[in-house]
């Protein structure tokens, strides 16, 4: 297994963490990802340990506290081996104030993820999404309490747009306040808009990216292929629900691709689009998912291994986008 820097921190991980959006499965919209049960999850969790992998990432949201109090649960008397990440900002109740970025919710919603997790530290907090209704200094003041506190141990930001993340970096710089050291954010073969405005943000800043939904939505797992029904899992139960629409004859022209790179290669479809993403520009970390142990181990194949220079342009090529304004001007 491969280790690097957290982004913009000392902390070294594992290139691929587990996500635990897979546990419990406990309302209609989780269940369509996964219903990963605790032995399961225990098991899951011991063939990361075992391959190196020591990061696993979940959200308060997930299954409404299910994944954190099934992941605590997996992780319990092995805590000092294992690096967990969490997060908070999004709706967990009808509250007024259940959900957003202010200083009462960040509060209730790190010690309510610490009880859940079983554990008096989180190592890294995130928010999981930008609050346009608190002021940009109250959210990060309460986050550089937590880190003093040492409840929370390193933090970061996912699906921030790229003005809200660099109006944060400045704001913590002009209070000396803590930074955010990773951004989680979407990326992959057939979802590549973070090039566009954040790549260029995260590399002039010296941050990371740990992306999230690698295999766009199930798309890129190998059971869509032209011409060919549906394969069971997470986009035939519905798991991509939500996700951004992706032109069929595009994806069809990206698995030829990447069908054709796996037959030379020797590798499986989702092992060649998760080992593109690992040789990106500014990746610090990927999430994968796994709703059983085979995908896990699947998954697991694509480290310790790289694309050739060709393999990686064929790819690249193949799913180039057209530049959004203003990146476009002046284009030579």
């Amino acid at each position: 297994m491969e280790y690097r820097n957290l982004g913009k921190s000392g902390l070294k991980v594992s290139v691929l963490s587990l996500g635990t959006g897979t546990f419990g499965g406990t309302n209609e919209f989780f269940g369509r990802w996964g219903q990963t049960d605790l032995k399961e999850a225990s098991r899951l969790i011991d063939i990361c340990l075992d391959r190196g992998l020591n990061f696993f990432d979940t959200a308060d949201v997930y299954s409404q506290g299910a994944s954190e109090e099934i992941l605590g649960a997996a992780v319990k008397g092995g805590r000092e081996k294992a690096i967990i990440a969490t997060k908070g900002s999004f709706a967990m109740s009808e509250d007024v104030n259940g959900r957003g970025s202010s200083r009462f919710h960040i509060v209730n919603a790190v010690n309510n993820s610490l009880k859940r997790l079983g554990t008096d530290y989180i190592d890294v907090y995130f928010m999981h999404g930008f609050d346009n209704y608190t002021p940009v200094e109250e959210t990060l003041r309460t986050l550089d309490n937590l880190v003093t506190s040492g409840k929370v141990r390193y933090i970061g930001c996912s699906n921030f747009a790229a003005w809200q993340l660099m109006k944060s970096l400045s704001i913590s710089e002009k209070y000396n306040l803590e930074q955010y050291v990773i951004y989680q954010g979407y990326y992959s073969l057939i979802g590549r808009d973070y090039e566009q405005e954040l790549m260029p943000l995260i590399e002039d800043q010296g941050l990371g990216l740990m992306v999230w939904s690698p295999l766009g939505w199930g798309r890129l797992t190998g059971k869509i292929r032209r011409n060919q029904p549906i394969g069971e899992g997470r986009i035939k139960s519905g798991g991509a629900v939500g996700s951004p629409p992706v032109d069929d004859e595009f994806l069809y022209t990206v698995v030829d691709v990447l069908e054709r790179i796996a037959n030379e290669t020797g590798k499986t479809i989702a092992q060649v689009a998760l080992n593109w993403l690992l040789q990106r520009d500014t990746v610090s970390n990927i999430v994968i998912g796994a709703r059983n142990e085979q995908q896990l181990l699947e998954n697991l194949g694509a480290v310790d291994w790289s694309l050739t220079s060709e393999q990686l342009t064929a790819l690249t090529t193949a799913t180039d986008q057209t530049p959004i304004y203003p990146h476009w001007v002046g284009e030579r």
